[in-house]
């Protein structure tokens, strides 16, 4: 498993009933069949007052960057409630393999999940699927591959993953292993920036997470 932080994911803003966290790469944030370790085993270290915040959506256990968690159960509902209302806007970095179909542009396209036997579950295109829209910008070219921003306005599974397949032929994000190919450094995929209302004053308040390291070292940030 390959992280880019300290056991203790570091807090990058706070108010008196959330936080926002910088999610390292590697790490769960639910436990699973094959993710025994994750984010809640370390969550008891982010405790005020004796209050253990709580997520309040989640990250792919390969994608790194901004996770909100709530501190009370009311603002763990109203910030649920931002999410399910579209009042929430999240933006992504991916560093992506292939030729993006020109600079910027916009995906629409539903998705479904699908499984079998030998090869798992994965989300697909489908007209019959959950309608999913995510806006995209290319940002850098390096070394053959691109930085690229995506801006979903939808939140479905691996939306991101799935949607930069289809910006351009034979695109994929660089290190995904389950739609294009694995990498020793891991997903280049990172939640760059993420902007909600204050659960109390209804203030819009904007978080960051600094570039990380591996995607430094492959010549972005």
């Amino acid at each position: 498993m390959t992280t880019d932080s300290s056991p203790l994911p570091s807090t990058l803003a706070s108010g008196k009933t959330w936080l926002v966290i910088d999610k390292p790469a590697g790490l769960a944030v639910h436990p699973g069949p094959r993710t025994p370790d994750s984010l809640e085993d370390l969550l008891p270290g982010l405790a005020e007052h004796g209050v253990t915040p709580q997520p309040v959506h989640r990250l792919d256990r390969d994608t790194s960057g901004c996770l909100l968690l709530g501190r009370r159960g009311s603002a763990i509902r109203s910030l649920s409630r931002a999410f399910s209302e579209g009042r929430v806007s999240k933006r992504y970095l991916a560093i992506v393999t292939g030729e993006p179909a020109g600079r910027s542009g916009q995906v629409a396209q539903a998705l479904a999940k699908r499984s079998n036997k030998d090869a798992g579950w994965r989300m697909v295109p489908d007209d019959a699927g959950l309608s999913a829209t995510t806006d995209w910008r290319v940002i850098d070219r390096r070394d053959g591959l691109c930085l690229v921003e995506f801006r979903p306005h939808t939140g479905r599974t691996h939306q991101i993953r799935v949607h930069a397949t289809l910006i351009g032929p034979d695109v994929s994000i660089v290190g995904d292993p389950v739609y294009g190919t694995a990498a020793a450094d891991g997903l280049m995929l990172h939640a760059a920036a993420l902007a909600f209302p204050e659960p109390q004053s209804g203030e819009r308040i904007e978080v960051v997470a600094p570039m990380p390291l591996r995607f430094r070292q492959r010549g972005f940030g």
